[in-house]
């Protein structure tokens, strides 16, 4: 499968990523109700509307500032940077059980959206100043030394990145060992987008 380009492909036939696009059974047919208002929220807050990774992502001054996605069992609004948010509200949970940063709004219909509005609107214009202020959250001191190339990876692809960073410290090493055993960077670089969708399912390089 190809990853969709274009934004209104998103929301008419899905992501790309699996044997259910453009089908009945995709999840943003499921849950396009949802969708739609999740999707007002962001553009009203004057966010610049792209695609990365086969969904939509909200961008200002130049850094990712949400992602939206949708799954079988709910759809979601993903902060980027959420580390620097203070989350008064208690409304963000982890991407999965070995999330350090809780990040994410997970949703089950329409009404969710407009219960959490307000919430939504005040974190989207919080990491909008943040990004206007070219303030990032700290970085977080890794014991594993990772590739230049996986780091690339990781910073230009917050999906990944979230992905990566849940997986348990054997899982990560498992990429580390492997990628540092290829003698080429392009052959590294290649390497990483293969392991992408294992890294995405939360499994090891050597898992199946």
């Amino acid at each position: 499968m190809t990853m969709i380009t274009e934004i209104e492909d998103y929301f008419t036939k899905g992501c790309g990523r699996c044997s259910r696009f453009d089908t009945p059974a995709c999840s943003t047919t499921t849950w396009a109700d949802g969708l739609a208002v999740l999707r007002d929220i962001c553009r009203d807050a004057g966010l610049e509307e792209t695609v990365k990774w086969g969904h939509p992502c909200y961008m200002h001054a130049g850094r990712n500032i949400a992602l939206i996605g949708a799954f079988k069992g709910d759809f979601r609004l993903t902060f980027m940077n959420a580390s620097l948010l203070k989350d008064p509200e208690g409304v963000l949970k982890p991407s999965g059980p070995n999330s350090a940063t809780p990040s994410v709004m997970y949703l089950t219909s329409a009404d969710d959206v407009e219960r959490l509005r307000p919430v939504m609107q005040s974190y989207l214009a919080e990491l909008k100043g943040f990004a206007e202020a070219g303030i990032k959250p700290p970085k977080v001191e890794r014991e594993l030394e990772l590739p230049e190339e996986l780091i690339a990876a990781l910073d230009d692809d917050p999906e990944l990145a979230e992905a990566f960073h849940s997986l348990t410290p054997g899982r990560q090493k498992s990429y580390v060992i492997n990628l540092n055993g290829a003698k080429q960077s392009a052959t590294r670089v290649n390497r990483i987008a293969k392991f992408r969708d294992k890294i995405i399912a939360g499994k090891g390089a050597l898992e199946r």
